[in-house]
């Protein structure tokens, strides 16, 4: 489970570090930064899988996404009696993403390459504006310190503790690329191979497209799909394979619970295409996925991807409550808090009666966040609130 995450220099998140347990429910005002906790956290995850420079260039790059504020705040500038400025930058700007969790730690830095030629030539790069990862370390621990770093990444240089010293294990490793995607020797370095395998046992859930033309409203070929894809076009067949091998009555009272009396049903075509058939109080014959409103086809998308019978080690919903009629939040809430007793669970919304039921659940942490002059803070959250937290040096 992720204990802490930090953020700093990414958009409004200056400097952020935020305790997580295992159900959280992150809330706030429109523009406090919610959307770009959830984005670096998404940035986090990428570098397991080697998109990492390719998402912040889809972003508009790594300069636009820096925070655009100054280095840092006198008491003036917060009470007021000063205007904002900024002035001339004493260290470098970083771009920094890292979490602790109960077992590794895990922390990144990117920043700007200097300029230069290439193959030889004086000839600028025409890709000088692409990122360079500048350190990466992992830790054994909640705090990163000098005695519970394992893996060190300085620049192009990787080197392993072995017992008191440190031994190079890389000496030439691309700039672009990170240590999790490039170094995969579970023996020599078992704690890179841990951290990638835990990163890429994320599961996130943004937005699902249910609109008339939706690949979700059309049969699709069925296969056995523990995992409901990202974009849902598996939803049928997700929910098949919880009803077969996964928590039949735990599926069937989620629906119910959120339409009394409602159940669903399958059937297969000769080619295997599997439909879905939603059984109504009052109604008689069922209704297709291609009939459904848009929340109920969106509820049912939850209840497959909380549902799993393949538990991630975090599940993260971004405004799940999107469509959705408020009189669905309560159920949606207690099916988000059965899957927290499996999964850790990381909730953003700004919907209350969701959000109440959430806070209602034993050991759920709500994170509220705020702004002050520009910058995403946790109000209330002094020092000795805080996780215990260090960037690499």
């Amino acid at each position: 489970m992720i204990q802490a995450l930090a953020v700093s220099n990414y958009r409004s998140l200056k400097n952020i570090i935020v305790p997580l347990a295992g159900l959280n429910v992150v809330t706030g005002p429109n523009g406090c930064g919610k959307s770009n906790l959830y984005k670096a956290l998404r940035l986090l995850a990428e570098t397991a899988s080697g998109n990492l420079i390719a998402s912040i260039a889809r972003e508009g790059g790594l300069d636009h996404t820096f925070w655009a504020g100054p280095e840092t705040f006198t008491r003036g500038m917060r009470d007021g009696s000063a205007p904002v400025q900024g002035g001339a930058r004493k260290e470098n700007t970083r771009l920094q993403l890292g979490f602790a969790g109960e077992t590794f730690g895990y922390a990144i830095a990117l920043g700007m390459p200097s300029p230069q030629g290439f193959a030889g030539y004086q000839e600028p790069s025409m890709f000088q504006f692409d990122p360079e990862i500048k350190r990466e370390c992992i830790w054994a621990g909640a705090v990163c310190r000098p005695s519970t770093c394992l893996i060190d990444r300085v620049g192009p240089v990787v080197k392993v503790r072995a017992g008191r010293s440190w031994q190079v294990y890389n000496a030439h490793l691309n700039s672009h690329d990170s240590i999790l995607s490039e170094i995969s020797d579970p023996v020599a370095v078992p704690e890179v191979h841990a951290v990638r395998q835990m990163i890429r046992d994320w599961r996130f859930y943004d937005q699902f497209r249910t609109d008339p033309h939706s690949a979700i409203r059309t049969p699709q070929i069925g296969t056995r799909t523990p995992v409901l894809d990202h974009d849902g076009h598996s939803l049928v067949a997700a929910l098949r394979t919880i009803h077969e091998i996964g928590d039949r009555d735990a599926l069937h009272h989620t629906i119910a619970d959120a339409f009394p009396g409602a159940t669903i049903r399958f059937e297969a075509d000769t080619g295997n295409r599997l439909r879905l058939q939603f059984l109504q109080e009052g109604l008689l014959r069922p209704l297709s996925q291609a009939e459904l409103s848009d929340g109920t086809l969106r509820y049912l998308l939850l209840v497959a991807a909380l549902l799993t019978p393949r538990p991630p080690s975090l599940l993260v919903l971004n405004e799940p409550e999107t469509s959705l009629h408020p009189d669905l939040l309560p159920a949606l809430g207690r099916l988000i808090i059965r899957a927290s007793r499996e999964t850790q669970v990381w909730v953003v919304s700004h919907a209350p009666r969701l959000v109440a039921t959430l806070e209602q659940a034993q050991g759920c942490h709500s994170v509220a966040l705020n702004k002050e002059l520009g910058e995403t803070v946790i109000p209330g959250q002094g020092l000795l609130d805080a996780p215990p937290w260090r960037w690499p040096d």
